[in-house]
């Protein structure tokens, strides 16, 4: 489950899709909408949005099956279209659920 932090290190964001970093270095190299920021260190520090958007490809090429470029071409499609303001109230929701969820579990350990 997700607690909410700032930034998310590779390895969390690997594990929250439970895919391999190297997947998630691929993906970062393939789409401009995920741009983690890098520590001094080299460190990759994927903020909420980043996330989000890595949630989009995932759905897009591991759910749905699409190629890398066909997901590019949905991905510019729907941003022409403006339509990416459904996607963001779905992954509030999708957040809102993992917190609530995180909070019944909380609640019945009681």
């Amino acid at each position: 489950m997700l607690t909410e932090k700032v930034y998310y290190k590779i390895g969390e964001v690997a594990a929250m899709f439970d895919v391999n970093t190297s997947l998630i270095r691929y993906w970062e190299s393939e789409f401009k909408k995920i741009k983690p920021r890098k520590s001094s260190k080299g460190t990759r520090l994927f903020t909420r949005r980043d996330i989000d958007n890595f949630r989009i490809i995932h759905e897009l090429v591991k759910v749905k099956g699409m190629t890398i470029q066909g997901a590019k071409d949905y991905i510019e499609r729907k941003e022409k279209e403006n339509s990416f303001g459904k996607v963001d109230v779905l992954n509030t929701l999708h957040r809102t659920k993992e917190m609530l969820q995180e909070i019944k579990n909380i609640l019945d350990n009681k």
